[in-house]
């Protein structure tokens, strides 16, 4: 991003290769430090003796509401979900509010239940925030904030460069739910009632997993980009490769129904309540029945390995028996999904 007459584009939000672009060139040079070139999605900090972790993230979703959710419950979810990655017990949430002007008091007051209901599933407090009330034109609706702190458990080291060749890819779930649920409420389409978004407060899960399998590699949330961007930036951090089996990568006939009627591609879709884990294969089975046992985590599967070729990259054996280089997500498939 050298070109002076260059501006900012939806695409540099998607989470795909346009936002790796404008971290790259950007923001990771004007920021650089050690916690930062990590690179999770979240910084793991020592603080007077306590190991923590700290993450922020903003949430511009349209519509504000559909089904499975919520603006409100969505950034709830998805600070909690990126401590829980880092490998940390999530605490305190902090909440920031743009508001524009004129819209109905009735609807911020569902959006902050919502809000205070999925912190307590989760099991955090928000204890500080912030609100700002900006001209009618000047917002669409609402825009959300959240920041979060959390504890990181012992034993556990959530890294890019603990993965290794050998080691399985096992994914939580159905993929895609989430960007489907939100495109259907947007341009008004009638999808079958169980498409709805996964958006779900995963700490509980990931803890059980950390306690009993502290040897796990690596956790990511594939939101936005969804599994096959999210695989990339773990290859290229790693200089490793991966080979996923399409037979195995979970999505719902519906959700890929709708993928093949509309031209979007499942693997890059984003997803809210989903969690990617890396783990030796000696530990796989285990990890899988700790899984198996949460509700939110029913259809996990292993879905492929990482490899010491195809360094950087990730390939796909198909259901024919081909493979096919993932990319990044170019571009934007569906905007202000989160």
């Amino acid at each position: 991003m050298n070109n002076r007459d260059e501006r900012i584009l939806l695409g540099h939000g998607s989470g795909g290769r346009l936002s790796h672009d404008l971290i790259k060139d950007i923001l990771l040079p004007a920021f650089a430090n050690p916690a930062l070139a990590e690179l999770h999605d979240g910084a793991r900090l020592t603080a007077g003796g306590a190991k923590l972790a700290f993450t922020t993230d903003s949430y511009v979703v349209k519509p504000r509401f559909f089904p499975g959710g919520n603006i409100g419950k969505l950034a709830v979810c998805g600070t909690v979900n990126d401590l829980a990655v880092c490998g940390a017990r999530p605490l305190y949430l902090s909440t920031g509010f743009i508001i524009e002007e004129g819209l109905p008091v009735s609807e911020l007051r569902e959006i902050v239940l919502a809000m205070r209901e999925t912190a307590r599933l989760a099991g955090v407090y928000i204890v500080t925030g912030d609100t700002k009330v900006v001209e009618k034109g000047a917002v669409d609706g609402m825009y959300i904030n959240t920041a979060g702190i959390g504890l990181m458990l012992p034993h556990v080291d959530i890294s890019a460069r603990r993965v290794k060749p050998g080691q399985d890819i096992i994914v939580s779930g159905f993929l895609g739910d989430h960007a489907i649920a939100v495109m259907s409420e947007r341009h008004g389409l009638t999808l079958p009632e169980k498409i709805t978004s996964d958006c779900a407060p995963l700490n509980g899960l990931i803890q059980a997993i950390l306690t009993e399998v502290p040897q796990v590699a690596m956790l990511r949330d594939p939101t936005r980009g969804g599994l096959a961007t999210t695989l990339n930036e773990i290859a290229a951090d790693a200089g490793l490769g991966m080979i996923l089996e399409e037979s195995a990568i979970p999505v719902r006939p519906e959700v890929a129904a709708v993928c093949d009627i509309l031209g979007f591609d499942p693997l890059y879709l984003a997803n809210e309540g989903k969690v990617i884990v890396f783990v030796e294969k000696e530990y796989s089975e285990k990890v899988l029945t700790i899984m198996k046992k949460d509700p939110l985590a029913a259809s996990a599967r292993v879905i492929g390995t990482v490899t010491g070729q195809l360094r950087g990259q990730v390939a796909l054996r198909t259901t024919v028996g081909g493979i096919r280089l993932l990319d990044m997500l170019t571009g934007e498939q569906l905007p202000r999904i989160c």
